[in-house]
């Protein structure tokens, strides 16, 4: 396998998908497929800070999330407090900017703290943005900036592509080159609907806990042999 480091991705978003079938197929709780997920996606930091990419995001809980049942919601919200609060003094070590995007305002105060502090412990690091997605829609952070927009006086007819980025959760930052869905599922879940009008898209079988940093390679290899277009071919 050859990866060209000429011809890597810059920004990379992932939609983890499949810890509650991981855990059903070993008749356990979902909450334990969620940890073994956890696991997965410390090698995945890792590995993507390894291969130099910039940029990650990924999805770690929608605004529908919050329909699941109260067990596994309080289970998900405590293995974000125990991830940001665990991980973040390594990912700071190795130079790892934390960055946490989506409504944070219906999060509680202990996993908001939680996030808070790991934001700002990183926030000067100039390594791997690594982009947390937690209670984040696509449509609803469309219509944030749309209503930013409006609260800054900007007319309708003044209204560019270029303004409205700028009030995205990732403004300042280049779109997803490569978005990545484990599991299966051939769908985006109205996640990074603005950002990932250009990307390249895989759907892949593997279940979250069982994608690793060979996968992830072969994966990187695989968008190289992509002629991207733009729309223009």
């Amino acid at each position: 396998m050859t990866i060209q480091t000429q011809n890597m991705p810059e920004h990379i978003a992932i939609i983890m998908d499949g810890n509650g079938r991981w855990a059903k197929k070993r008749n356990r709780p979902r909450l334990f497929g969620h940890n073994a997920g956890m696991k997965t996606l410390k090698k995945i930091v890792r590995a993507s800070s390894d291969f130099g990419i910039k940029i990650l995001t990924v999805y770690a809980f929608s605004t529908e999330n919050w329909k699941r049942s109260e067990d596994e919601v309080s289970g998900l919200m405590k293995i974000a407090v125990d991830y940001f609060t665990s991980e973040v003094k390594e990912l700071h070590e190795n130079n790892v900017k934390v960055n946490v995007i989506g409504d944070l305002k219906r999060l509680s105060p202990k996993v908001l703290d939680a996030a808070q502090k790991a934001m700002a412990l990183t926030e000067n690091n100039s390594g791997l943005i690594f982009n947390v997605a937690l209670n984040y829609g696509g449509r609803d952070e469309i219509v944030s900036a749309v209503k930013a927009l409006m609260n800054d006086g900007i007319a309708a007819d003044e209204v560019t592509e270029e303004m409205l980025a700028n009030k995205l959760y990732t403004a300042g930052m280049p779109d997803p080159d490569l978005v990545l869905r484990t599991s299966g599922e051939k769908r985006i879940s109205n996640f990074l609907l603005w950002q990932m009008a250009y990307s390249e898209i895989f759907f892949i079988d593997t279940l979250w806990p069982d994608f690793d940093e060979a996968a992830y390679l072969e994966l990187i290899e695989a968008y190289q042999k992509r002629n991207r277009t733009y729309g223009s071919a």
